[in-house]
């Protein structure tokens, strides 16, 4: 009768505990304007955490020691912002200029391809679609234009939450920690802290390590532009850096823009157009031989076939966000379900 009051107990306790996950899990998806700066603040959090320890061995309150961080922090970006800000301004406001230079290079590639088709053929090309897709590349650019306005105040509010959040999920993450145990039933309760510490130590280490593979990607092609005098290489740099935290096709994706300015500006066959994509290619030479084998791919520890079918599967769902996200998400299933086979037949050996 024990025994069964036991089993039924704890039938409840997990019956609880899995409700409790899926409504936090329901709330996400629900609250999109909540989530992505929170989940932001939990990824910065699990960077900041071993840094925020060192401190404290050194005796420094918990609290005084993520002030500090967030003092140095804002110091060491700010600084960079301040200058990097009125660059970005400028060179937003030059690309106005280029959709213009777009337009006239698409139609006098057109009319070279409708003559030499009307030449060998004797048939004429019809200009619709051109035309079609030069009034859709106007309208989507001043979209982007009135837009602007709406990103900034995004923008503006993450800069607020995200900091926020940050702050008080290192300063109270044992209570955080302590809570949610509290509802973990005694049947999976080593496992459940087990994997919960492993995730967070791997998510922690894999966005950092992503985020130093951005910067050192983003770094040696603004500086390399920049050495060059070439215009937007701040602009060109960010977005370099920035598309490549997708795997695999992030550095096709940061090139597009600069062999599009570079086309219009100086033309595919010209020695300046051959040396952006030879900086290009060094950047990505030295990301995939140096920076991820050291940083990024002994972190997760999934095949190299894994990885690719699970960004592919994450952009079909969630586009670019799926694939930056698939990874450690695949990292953290590939975990749970080690843990649960070593359960059953740990049990069973037994």
């Amino acid at each position: 009768m024990i025994l069964s009051n036991r089993k039924n107990i704890t039938k409840i306790q997990l019956i609880f505990f899995i409700s409790i996950i899926v409504l936090f899990c329901s709330l996400v998806l629900a609250l999109p304007r909540i989530s992505i700066p929170l989940s932001l603040a939990y990824i910065l959090s699990l960077a900041l955490t071993p840094i925020v320890n060192s401190l404290m061995a050194l005796r420094i309150s918990k609290t005084m020691s993520t002030v500090l961080i967030f003092v140095i922090l804002a110091i060491l970006i700010g600084w960079p912002l301040v200058k990097i800000i009125p660059m970005l301004s400028n060179e937003s406001q030059n690309i106005q200029n280029i959709i213009p230079k777009i337009e006239n290079y698409v139609i006098l590639q057109f009319q070279y391809v409708r003559e030499f088709v009307k030449l060998k053929t004797g048939h004429e090309i019809g200009d619709a679609y051109v035309y079609q897709g030069l009034t859709e590349l106007q309208n989507w650019s001043s979209g982007i234009v009135v837009r602007i306005p709406n990103y900034l105040a995004n923008l503006m509010e993450w800069i607020f939450l995200v900091p926020f959040f940050t702050f008080f999920i290192i300063r109270d993450s044992d209570s955080f920690k302590k809570t949610l145990l509290s509802f973990t039933p005694n049947m999976i309760f080593e496992r459940f802290y087990y994997v919960i510490h492993v995730f967070n130590r791997q998510l922690g280490n894999y966005f950092f390590a992503k985020f130093v593979e951005a910067v050192i990607v983003g770094g040696i092609i603004t500086t390399g532009l920049l050495l060059m005098d070439i215009k937007f290489a701040v602009i060109l740099g960010f977005i370099a850096g920035l598309t490549n935290i997708v795997p695999y096709v992030g550095p096709f994706i940061g090139i597009i823009p600069a062999i599009v300015f570079g086309m219009l500006e100086y033309g595919m066959t010209s020695p300046t157009m051959g040396a952006i994509l030879i900086l290009y290619a060094v950047a990505n030479v030295v990301d995939i031989f140096f920076v991820f084998p050291f940083l990024v791919s002994k972190i997760v520890n999934l095949h190299p076939m894994i990885v690719a079918v699970s960004v592919i599967v994450g952009s079909h769902y969630l586009g670019i966000t799926g694939m930056v996200i698939s990874i450690p998400v695949v990292a953290a299933i590939k975990l749970i379900i080690t843990e649960i086979y070593n359960e059953i037949y740990t049990e069973r050996s037994k």
